[in-house]
């Protein structure tokens, strides 16, 4: 295992910082220590970007602002509010988490990160962001931005990194008085680096490229998704018509669609 010296420690912490003070992102997720909140934006962010998310998150707290009121909510309601984000397999598990933290939580999410794995759409980074930007707990998680600080910072030199290799110093460096301060500093410096230098994450051993959107089946699915929920019940003639694609690749949609609980079939028609 790699280990930095105290002194290379506090150089890294201080150029990371020095970024931060003069070109931190203003967010609003940035601004509360909701633990709803912060989740909320969490879940937006996984596989979209910042700007896109700023257009959803207050919309989606004016109708949803808290557990309580997003285990309520229709879910033909939730993903009209969604669109545009994307991935609208996160609205549901959504949804799932908050009928799950009013059950067994009182409505409260558990500070604990090993609980908040056992709630459905958290994997270990989301877990981990939200101890440390609610709870200001010291987690140690990496996410995009976080991985390329690392790999261009201290493996320049190297291929096929294994993030294995990178966690243990996202802990030696990780500034455990103000956990919060240091994961938003490390993820704007990432940010700054997509933009300026070539993409470092490419040398990451988990490194993959983004499937194409354009005539996917993620793309028929969002289509699928957007024509029920302007119209509410239709039947597969229909809904081919109205996505505009080859109607046997919208039909096995429909059907992986069912199965997932994205929609129901009633009769010969359809519905969110």
């Amino acid at each position: 295992m790699k280990r930095l010296a105290p002194a290379a420690i506090r150089a890294f912490q201080k150029k990371i910082y020095e970024h931060y003070r003069m070109y931190g992102r203003d967010l609003p997720w940035r601004k509360t220590r909701n633990p709803y909140r912060i989740l909320v934006s969490e879940i937006m962010l996984q596989q979209t970007q910042a700007d896109r998310v700023l257009q959803k998150y207050s919309l989606f707290l004016k109708h949803y602002p808290d557990f309580k009121a997003l285990a309520a909510a229709p879910v033909r309601d939730l993903l009209a509010i969604w669109q545009g984000l994307g991935y609208n397999r996160r609205a549901l598990s959504l949804k799932k988490l908050a009928m799950q933290v009013v059950a067994e939580h009182a409505a409260k999410l558990p500070k604990d990160p090993e609980q908040l794995l056992s709630l459905p759409g958290i994997g270990k980074y989301t877990a981990g962001a939200v101890a440390a930007f609610a709870f200001r707990q010291p987690a140690v998680f990496m996410d995009t931005n976080i991985r390329r600080v690392f790999i261009h910072t201290f493996f320049s030199d190297k291929e096929q990194i294994a993030d294995a290799d990178i966690l243990p110093l996202v802990q030696q460096t990780l500034d455990a008085s103000a956990p919060h301060a240091w994961y938003n500093a490390l993820m704007d410096y990432g940010a700054m680096l997509a933009k300026e230098h070539r993409n470092a994450n490419r040398k990451s051993a988990h490194y993959t490229r983004q499937t194409r959107f354009e005539n996917s089946n993620r793309q028929v699915r969002g289509r699928i998704l957007k024509v029920l929920v302007a119209e509410s019940r239709l039947t597969i003639a229909q809904i081919v018509k109205k996505v505009g694609m080859d109607a046997d690749r919208v039909k096995d949609n429909l059907v992986q669609m069912e199965k997932e609980g994205f929609i129901k079939k009633t009769g010969r028609s359809f519905v969110v």
